[in-house]
Parts: structure tokens; sequence; C-alpha cells
């Protein structure tokens, strides 16, 4: 049976090239998959993975899931319900904390515990947000961020200006250097959420991507 990628439009930008990069990852690897960019909590809720981007601050982005009727439960209950695999991109890994402080202190989703605060670089030359390539350290292996690059030498695309403090150490998948240590990917379960954009991260994203398409966490 043919799985459908759920993309959650709750008014974040961005939803095109996510789109885009998902539809070239199945195309590329001749996976068997569809794609819906879709604000139905009905839709989501029958999907058989979700995606979850987002562009913009913390505050904004959630007060968006919240404002569309039944979307936040719908996504409670498909992922850490039914456990289908999920995948949140900047914003929507930030999401995934327990509160962000950007623009005041809001509540996040809270199924990964953490807080999402403003990067401190302590570097003149190092300015925030960070944005453009960095290299990406895996702190442990991941089927989602397998074969992205040789070694460590694997780099992604940034932009962003406050990062996920994750509270369990164990629960960081890889990290960036900018001035501090970053949160590049975070995960749990069937759960995992990228800083970085893979939709703009060329060769290493459409990998991720794919290789999401197939997990069976």
């Amino acid at each position: 049976m043919t799985e459908c990628v759920a993309i959650v439009d709750y008014g974040s930008g961005n939803l095109r090239s996510v789109e885009k990069a998902v539809m070239r990852a199945i195309a590329d690897n001749g996976l068997d998959c569809r794609v819906s960019v879709t604000s139905s909590p009905e839709a989501v809720l029958s999907a058989s993975r979700i995606v979850l981007p987002g562009v913009g601050a913390f505050a904004d982005c959630m007060r968006g899931v919240k404002r569309i009727d039944g979307l936040d439960a719908a996504l409670a209950e498909s992922v850490r319900g039914k456990g289908r695999p999920f995948l949140g991109i900047c914003v929507g890994m930030q999401l995934l904390a327990d509160e962000g402080l950007e623009h005041g202190r809001l509540a996040g989703l809270g199924w990964i515990s953490g807080q999402v605060i403003r990067i401190e670089t302590g570097q003149a030359h190092l300015k925030v947000p960070h944005m453009g390539w960095n290299e990406l350290k895996l702190v442990r292996p991941h089927p989602v961020l397998a074969h992205l690059g040789p070694g460590e030498a694997a780099h992604a695309y940034f932009v962003h200006s406050y990062h996920f403090r994750a509270s369990d150490p164990r629960d960081v998948i890889a990290t960036s250097e900018h001035g501090e240590t970053i949160c590049a990917a975070i995960g749990r379960d069937n759960i995992i959420g990228t800083q970085f954009h893979p939709e703009k991260s060329q060769a290493l994203g459409l990998t991720l991507l794919a290789n999401f398409i197939r997990w069976r966490p």
C-alpha cells in the first residue's frame, strides 16, 4: 500500500521547498510514497508519516499550530499515540521542547524535554542568526542520519537564532559548533528533528529525507 507523507501547513513558510525536496527524494530513490501538504487534522491522523516544517519565531509557530482546531491533538495522537514516524524541521524541531524563550516564554509540545534558548556565541565575528553551511558531528548513530557524508565532513544548511537545549543529552543525535555547541538533530523513539534545513542542504538533505521515508522505528 502506498504510504502518505503529510507536510503540516499551519501558516509557517517554506512549505513548497519542503514538498519539492521530499518529492525529489521519493523520485530519486524509487520509493512508493505520495506527499500531501495539509492543515487537516483528519489528514494528519491518516498519514503514514509526518513532517512539521517551521520558519520564523517559536511563539508564532506554536500559536499557528494551536490556531487550527484539533491539529495539536491530531499530531499527538498520530505521533505519540500511533507511533507514526515524525520529522520536525528547524522551528518544527524546536516545538518539540517543553518551552521556548523567544519573544517571551511559551509552552511547546513537550514531547522531548528541553528549552529553546538564544544562541550566545561570545565571539564578535560569529553572528546571530547562525546562517549558512556548517559541519555536523554525529553524537550517536541514527537511521535517518545514515550515509549523509564522508565521516565528519557532512555539512548542512542552518538559519536560526535560537537552539534546543535538551534536558537529557541522550536525546541529542548530532551537534554543530557556532561559538557554542548547537543541537543539530534530536530524537527519541519515532520522533526526530533537525535544526538545519534538509530541503536546503542539497545531496545531504535528499539522503536524509529518503532515509526518513524508509525509516521503520
